[in-house]
């Protein structure tokens, strides 16, 4: 791993560097910015997309979107964002909105509303069931309509559970039954579920968790390659044709991380291996060597597939490695960690080169140069995920940088 060349005794401060900067950026620009023009006030909701000049790119909403920032802003005030009243205010008027038009009447929500809560797409979405109730526990944990909050996720699992449990494991994407199945949305079922538990509800999502852990380990991840692939059959054996053959890095990070977590949960050292080889065929195979950025694609045998590079691959990139320095074996393991989780910090801040402060570039190609369009309201969760596990990591550690 080329990023470790030259560690010696102060490679904790290149970490420290970033953090630094990131905060800043955080804090100073971007939620401002999103907490001004990325709000509704008046329909309710989130605008998803803003135009690089800043201007409101208005549309549908989609439950994902609504949910991803009332974690961002629950998540902001968590972290020490000094205006704290206008968070609140955030975070209500995402609950209002997500519980007041994008969940049903008998349990499950609906993917995308209009901005007058009309549904627009009313079909089961597992992805979208996933990130209300990330949303939700994120928000009962940190405070937030505790008990009416609560009172919504165990609506929206039971209904999961009545309507779209597969037979084996893990969740439908329709009924009647339909293919692919994927692992995309039940890694952030995991993040969901995790969630709840460390909130402490104690109604059946350890079980969860446990279940989506093993479907990971027994179906997703390739016992040869080591690499999570993404598209399954009913049987959950992968699809058959190219879709069968997609990985991405990003996922492989995100992953990683997350399994990581479930384990130290669990006291499950077993699963270490696991997850330091996801991170590993991230970092191996799924990093442009030019611009020290991961890409977005790869193949089945570990061939790069798509070299550009989207911004939220260099985020989970940021949350795996530090999670590999945690519980590294020893001390040049550590500090190979982190320094990637730098190095990966110093590439996120590169899609922050706009021309007005706050917003992000999507995309860089493979030779690192933006490519034009909005800045998507989505990746703020992205971001601030990846700068709340900096966050935690630095103010551990930093005593013994």
């Amino acid at each position: 791993m080329s990023a470790a060349n030259g560690a010696n005794k102060h490679y904790f401060s290149a970490l420290e560097t970033e953090h630094s900067a990131l905060i800043r950026w955080l804090f100073d620009k971007a939620l401002p910015l999103w907490s001004d023009r990325g709000v509704d006030a008046n329909a309710g909701g989130f605008y998803e997309e803003l135009a690089q000049d800043g201007s409101v790119i208005n549309g549908p909403r989609r439950t994902r979107l609504v949910a991803r920032q009332i974690f961002v802003f629950a998540t902001a005030a968590d972290m020490g964002w000094q205006d704290t009243r206008t968070a609140d205010n955030l975070v209500n008027h995402g609950l209002d909105f997500l519980l007041g038009k994008c969940l049903s009447g008998s349990g499950p929500v609906f993917s995308v509303v209009s901005s007058n809560g009309a549904p627009l797409k009313p079909d089961f979405d597992l992805y979208d069931h996933a990130f209300a109730l990330f949303a939700l526990g994120n928000a009962a944990r940190l405070g937030h309509r505790r008990q009416e909050v609560i009172a919504a996720g165990r609506t929206i699992k039971g209904a999961m559970l009545a309507g779209w449990k597969h037979p084996v494991a893990g969740f439908e994407e329709a009924i009647p039954p339909r293919e692919p199945l994927n692992s995309n949305p039940h890694m952030h079922l995991l993040e969901a579920f995790l969630e709840w538990e460390q909130m402490g509800d104690n109604d059946g999502w350890a079980e969860l968790s446990d279940e989506i852990e093993s479907l990971a380990l027994s179906r997703f991840i390739d016992p040869e390659t080591g690499g999570v692939r993404e598209h399954f059959d009913h049987n959950w054996c992968p699809a058959s044709g190219e879709s069968g053959q997609l990985l991405e890095p990003g996922h492989q990070f995100e992953w990683s991380w997350l399994l990581l977590r479930w384990a130290v949960a669990r006291g499950r050292s077993d699963t270490f291996s696991t997850a330091r080889r996801l991170a590993e065929v991230g970092e191996k195979y799924g990093v442009n060597e030019a611009t020290r950025l991961a890409i977005d694609g790869i193949w089945a045998d570990l061939s790069a597939r798509d070299r550009r590079s989207r911004l939220w691959p260099q985020t989970e990139r940021i949350k795996s490695h530090l999670a590999m320095a945690d519980l590294a074996e020893n001390e040049e393991s550590k500090q190979i960690s982190i320094l990637l989780a730098a190095e990966a910090a110093r590439g996120l801040r590169r899609y922050f080169e706009t021309d007005l402060a706050g917003l992000w570039h999507e995309t860089l190609d493979e030779m690192g140069r933006p490519v034009s369009a909005p800045a998507k309201a989505s990746s703020l969760y992205h971001i601030t995920c990846a700068i709340r596990e900096l966050d935690s990591y630095v103010r551990q550690h930093s005593s013994h940088g």
